[in-house]
């Protein structure tokens, strides 16, 4: 296994770093500090392809590999995180459900205006009631004479009210358990949609996040995707990409940390020296470099497992668990090598730390991600 990217990717992420630090990285502190779905950075990135980077050429995507996509999302999200949940988002679930379990008539709608950045996707799976739970949703389509009535309240969608469109998981047989969960593509503009007002997080404030209701929404027969009964297993079958993708947003979060870190010790003096000097915090910026090249190389192998069509769910839990993990660490000891500089919002460290802080969360918890990884270790 080769951990040396290629000469096209290191040319291509070059060029993805510099948009992000004269594009993104300027207005992420003002976007955290006043939260606005950044529409102008997001349709730049659509012009790159960073929206659609898995996506085929066929269909409007970059039609790259998911080592590319690791590698873009680290960089945009070591310029912000916000961006990065956005990027994640729309290039996942929305994106690979449709081009896995479509048919051509889905993908030729919907694929090229989401891998152009023209729509964002969304992905409602999460209810008020349920989250590590997820096959214990209460959302029901009860299928009528040309469709289906969608009834119920999702939670917790990144990107809600501002996609275009969202891949919506639903009941249509409540007896079946997760077997009786079908998965429908819901464009914004039907009828019977409302959003709730954006949550008030702790972090990722420019990645808008809200309750979606559907009151007795009619949907056309052509927004059931694959089969009926089958959207679980659909969901189910696409974490793995989503985790890695969280691992590299980890990635991108610990990365901005260390280097700010690490430029700050260098230049900040106490008893006459630069403080890079003394061992206690030398040895703590050891600490976050090796946390950091330990969880790229997990995430790297994550991304070339599922390259290479290999089995991929314990590696994808494994990047997911420790990057997280590590960002979390890293972040939080950079906001101790600054001390109370690191404390203040003058400085970006308490953003990072408060970034960082829900990547242990979404896309499945590190309570989850454990139970994966000792559940894969017995097959």
């Amino acid at each position: 296994m080769d951990f040396n990217l290629s000469k096209d990717l290191e040319f291509m992420q070059k060029a993805i770093h510099d948009f992000a630090i004269a594009e993104i990285a300027p207005i992420a502190s003002e976007l955290d500090k006043n939260p606005k779905f950044p529409w102008k950075t997001l349709r730049k990135m659509g012009e790159l392809g960073l929206l659609g980077i898995l996506t085929p050429e066929k269909y409007g995507g970059s039609g790259l590999d998911m080592l590319s996509y690791a590698v873009f999302l680290e960089e945009i999200s070591a310029a912000d995180a916000a961006h990065g949940t956005i990027m994640s988002v729309t290039n996942g679930l929305p994106q690979s459900l449709i081009l896995d379990y479509g048919n051509e008539s889905q993908k030729n709608k919907y694929l090229p205006k989401l891998a152009s950045g023209e729509w964002i996707g969304a992905f409602c799976l999460s209810e008020a009631h349920c989250g590590s739970d997820a096959a214990a949703l209460k959302t029901k389509a009860d299928k009528v004479k040309g469709g289906y009535i969608l009834s119920g309240e999702k939670a917790w969608i990144t990107s809600g009210s501002e996609a275009q469109v969202y891949l919506v998981l639903a009941k249509t047989d409540p007896s079946a358990g997760a077997k009786g969960i079908s998965c429908f593509i819901v464009e914004k503009d039907f009828e019977n949609i409302s959003f709730g007002k954006p949550e008030e997080k702790m972090g990722q404030h420019a990645a808008t996040t809200t309750t979606m209701s559907l009151d007795n929404c009619f949907l056309p027969d052509s927004a059931l995707l694959g089969q009926e009964g089958k959207g679980f297993s659909y969901a189910m079958s696409s974490l793995d990409s989503g985790r890695i993708g969280i691992a590299a947003q980890s990635l991108g979060i610990a990365r901005a940390s260390l280097n700010f870190a690490q430029d700050y010790a260098a230049e900040r003096t106490a008893f006459g020296k630069t403080i890079n000097s003394f061992q206690g915090v030398s040895f703590k910026l050891a600490d976050m470099a090796v946390q950091l090249e330990a969880a790229r190389l997990l995430t790297h192998k994550a991304a070339w497992l599922k390259d290479h069509k290999k089995s991929v769910t314990q590696a994808a839990s494994m990047a997911k668990l420790f990057a997280s993990e590590a960002a979390t660490k890293i972040s939080h000891a950079a906001i101790q090598i600054l001390g109370g500089y690191g404390y203040s919002k003058d400085y970006p460290l308490e953003r990072y730390y408060r970034d960082a802080r829900v990547t242990e969360i979404y896309e499945g918890s590190s309570e989850i991600q454990r139970l994966v990884i000792a559940r894969e270790l017995y097959k």
